[in-house]
């Protein structure tokens, strides 16, 4: 049996909202392609994660873009503007919709997740637990009165900005070599997005915003400061990446990182190129548990978001990055930490019992 994991970051659900998909063949592996799906989740012992709503730039293909210039290093992309609240808000309904409409359809395999006593059950019946994600709060209106009804949809995840600026804060570009202190922090408006997530208890994920915007999050929240999908800046000196100082703010916090399998983020030389072996994997895990304890370190892969390494190839080939750190010497009990066990202590250091 695979050892069970529990993932901090994924973008599947943006899978289903291109035209024509069919929701259940994805799910179900009939379509094939991506990282993720019922099938090759179950083969891996992927029992989990956060299912991320990340809101398509309506520039055509500007992921795609910015993922083609990331081969080569150096490269400092420019970044899509901000997206209207509307846009934002339909794209984000029918991830939402899928997610939920999945569960309905599939209550055998798959379970969305409120509190970790749903997460632990999901993961005791053989269902997938699902905890709903906001990376960029595009839809959460400045008075926030949308986020009250994503969270009765089941939000318990949100990042304030992906990359690009939202009216909440200030993202990191894509820049190889390059620092996350690339302007300002929070505006006033994000300043209460963390106060009204703190009282809801919706983790704030500080995957990427900038060092300001950081700084602004570890000095009002009450709640572990958590990556969900971030690396060490120390050993790949990408813009996305986490220096040691804000790792040191993060443990002090009680908060943890997800190591992200991007490969842009993993490698020395920031390409993004899944030709590689588990040298970079082995350093940025060795770094962050050297910086944070192994009480605070999980895997936040970005599966269906980023290209990964190719000894992991897809959820079905997580086994093979448990045998690469069982053979690099950690124990069974610290791969349970990083399997799941530390996402699990976290969340609930998060949300409360």
């Amino acid at each position: 049996m695979p050892l069970p994991i529990f993932d901090g970051h994924n973008d599947f659900l943006l899978r289903l909202i291109a035209p024509g998909a069919d929701r259940q063949a994805i799910w179900s592996g009939q379509t094939g392609g991506g990282h993720i799906d019922l099938p090759r989740m179950r083969a891996g012992g992927m029992a989990g994660g956060m299912f991320a709503i990340f809101i398509p730039s309506l520039r055509d293909n500007v992921v795609a873009g910015l993922d083609a210039e990331m081969t080569v290093a150096p490269y400092d992309l420019p970044l899509p503007g901000h997206l209207s609240l509307g846009a934002a808000q339909v794209s984000a309904l029918a991830m939402a919709g899928h997610l939920h409409g999945l569960a309905r359809d599939n209550p055998a395999d798959l379970a969305i997740c409120l509190t970790v006593a749903d997460i632990r059950a999901a993961m005791a019946s053989g269902r997938i637990a699902a905890v709903l994600h906001l990376e960029g709060a595009e839809p959460i209106d400045p008075d926030l009165d949308a986020l009250y009804l994503f969270c009765d949809m089941g939000l318990r995840s949100l990042g304030p900005v992906w990359s690009r600026p939202t009216a909440f804060g200030h993202g990191v570009p894509f820049r190889f070599p390059g620092s996350p202190d690339t302007g300002p922090g929070l505006t006033d408006a994000g300043k209460r997005l963390v106060q009204t997530c703190n009282a809801l208890r919706i983790l704030i994920d500080l995957s990427h915003l900038n060092a300001k915007g950081v700084d602004d999050v570890a000095a009002i929240s009450t709640a572990p400061l958590v990556a969900t999908h971030s690396n060490a800046h120390a050993v790949t000196a990408s813009s996305r990446n986490l220096t040691d100082r804000q790792l040191a703010m993060i443990r002090d916090s009680g908060g943890m990182v997800g190591l992200n399998f991007a490969t842009a983020f993993l490698r020395p030389d920031g390409a993004r190129d899944p030709v590689m072996g588990w040298e970079p994997v082995l350093r940025h895990l060795d770094h962050l548990i050297a910086q944070l304890g192994e009480d605070h370190v999980g895997f936040g892969s970005d599966f269906d978001g980023a290209a990964v390494p190719q000894g992991i190839g897809d959820a079905a080939g997580l086994p093979h990055l448990i045998e690469a750190l069982r053979a690099h010497g950690y124990d069974q009990a610290l791969l349970r930490k990083l399997a799941h066990e530390n996402w699990l202590a976290v969340l609930e250091r998060t949300w409360g019992g």
